[in-house]
């Protein structure tokens, strides 16, 4: 029988790193993880049962249109055996989008699991918005629009899938998202965000945060939506719970990662709708000649999206 057990474990980190961040390892400039560091961290004894997972993991990865050999690549490992002695065993160097998969398959029962699909969803996101910041020069305004209508669109597919599974009404909404936002940040509601953003009455919290905190709340909806979806939450009280926890979680992550809480974050002195509305007088004056074009900061007006009318998680109660 394939015990994980007695494997080597990597070298002590100080204890703000995330176990999955201590296990990463770095090639040139290529990144992956050992299967097997991967497995232990998750608290599986039995490699079999863990393979089972990698197996789900790697069909995922065939059907979502990925080249299997990019992100499981095959090798083996010294390990060492009760006796003392050592021998080779199956493993892979798995990418970060591996990892996802993999953690997105495992067992949901162990609460490592909730906290490792956070992580990797989360430097999976940051490393995407990392790279387009290196490509496209993005500013930090840049980064705020194009994540707050990333959220917009991602808080109306977790509004519907919060009402499909939870039976939600639109009463309930407030409810639901406040249960998100106590998850995230540490008890909050909506309301106590709202003032302590010393915010007026009508302006949308969502508005009025930096792009680090955007990305917490990004996190926070995908996961939940995923989660919804998932274990098909089919109670008004599952779906609750469901949002707390993710909030938790994410908080959690951001914690092991030595981040800011999202309360401490602070609130930028130009909201999303003061941009918006810089960013339509720069395309007027840029359609009449009178400047130099400019990276765009949100989809254009006229493909359909209100940002006044999504679903956005502190729309049923902005105070």
């Amino acid at each position: 029988m394939d015990d994980i057990t007695n494997e080597a474990q990597p070298a002590p980190a100080p204890s703000h790193i995330s176990p999955f961040e201590r296990i990463r390892q770095v090639d040139g400039e290529r990144e992956f993880w050992s299967a097997r560091d991967l497995a232990g961290v998750l608290g599986y004894t039995q490699w079999r049962n863990f393979e089972q997972a990698i197996n789900r993991a790697v069909r995922a990865c065939r059907t979502s249109g990925q080249d299997r050999a990019d992100h499981f690549a095959e090798t083996s490992k010294m390990v060492v055996i009760g006796s003392g002695a050592s021998r080779n065993v199956k493993d892979y160097q798995l990418s970060r989008y591996a990892c996802y998969l993999i953690i997105q398959n495992a067992d949901p029962e162990k609460d490592i699991v909730a906290l490792g699909q956070t992580y990797f969803a989360v430097q999976t996101r940051r490393q995407e918005v990392a790279d387009a910041e290196i490509l496209a020069g993005l500013s930090e305004d840049q980064r705020r629009l194009y994540l707050r209508g990333e959220l917009a669109d991602h808080n109306r597919n977790l509004s519907e899938a919060a009402n499909q599974s939870g039976g939600i009404t639109a009463q309930d909404f407030a409810i639901f998202h406040d249960h998100g936002y106590m998850g995230l940040y540490g008890g909050l509601r909506a309301q106590d965000i709202h003032h302590r953003k010393e915010l007026k009455q009508g302006q949308q919290i969502l508005d009025h945060m930096g792009s680090t905190e955007l990305a917490a709340n990004l996190f926070r909806a995908t996961q939940t939506e995923e989660k919804l979806r998932r274990e098909q939450i089919a109670t008004k009280d599952g779906a609750n719970a469901a949002h707390y926890q993710v909030g938790q979680v994410v908080r959690r992550t951001i914690q092991e990662l030595g981040g800011t809480m999202p309360e401490h974050l602070p609130t930028p002195e130009t909201s999303i709708k003061q941009l918006e509305t810089s960013e339509r007088k720069r395309r007027r004056q840029v359609e009449q000649g009178q400047s130099i074009p400019q990276l765009p900061l949100f989809p254009d007006e006229e493909d359909g999206v209100d940002r006044e009318t999504d679903v956005s998680s502190d729309s049923q109660d902005t105070r």
